[in-house]
């Protein structure tokens, strides 16, 4: 008896899967695509919407945009990280057609559209709640500090 083995990463099939199909139609990534796509970005106020003619051409700002949004929801804040995950992540490859900028090209983007990003969250938050793609649970947080002390060596004031 031999153990579960997958094909070989070499062996090269009739039928080659498209990543589309290995995206359920009903991911979270659809929703980013089809969000961003619909926004009018010149008007939110990003920048090489249209590209030049002469030069290397730029990344298309709905492009960053869309990983920006998907770093934002999958907890991936590091500019780096959104970067690999262009080069390792399936949904990401499919969300941005397998184009792969470099973390400065993300981190720029970023800083050069802060308030343009701003209220495009905005306008996410604001789709999800009207498609009803998040719960409208109240969740609440309290305050309080705390002062907390780590040191084992008696603090002054301490009572031995």
């Amino acid at each position: 008896m031999t153990h579960i083995t997958g094909p070989s990463r070499h062996q090269t099939t009739l039928f080659p899967e498209s990543l589309d199909e290995l995206i359920a139609q009903d991911h979270a990534v659809r929703v980013i695509d089809a969000f961003v796509d619909s926004l009018e970005l010149d008007q939110l106020g990003f920048k090489k919407v249209l590209a030049a003619d002469t030069g290397r051409p730029p990344y298309a700002p709905g492009d960053l945009l869309k990983l920006y949004v998907y770093g934002y929801l999958n907890r991936v804040r590091s500019s780096r990280m959104i970067e690999r995950e262009t080069r390792r992540n399936i949904e990401v490859m499919w969300l941005v057609n397998r184009v792969s900028p470099t973390y400065k090209t993300i981190a720029d983007f970023r800083r050069d559209h802060a308030q343009a990003i701003v209220g495009v969250c905005r306008e996410f938050i604001r789709f999800c709640r009207k498609q009803q793609l998040f719960g409208g649970e109240l969740l609440a947080i309290d305050g309080t500090r705390i002062e907390a002390a780590a040191s084992r060596q008696p603090q002054a004031g301490d009572k031995t």
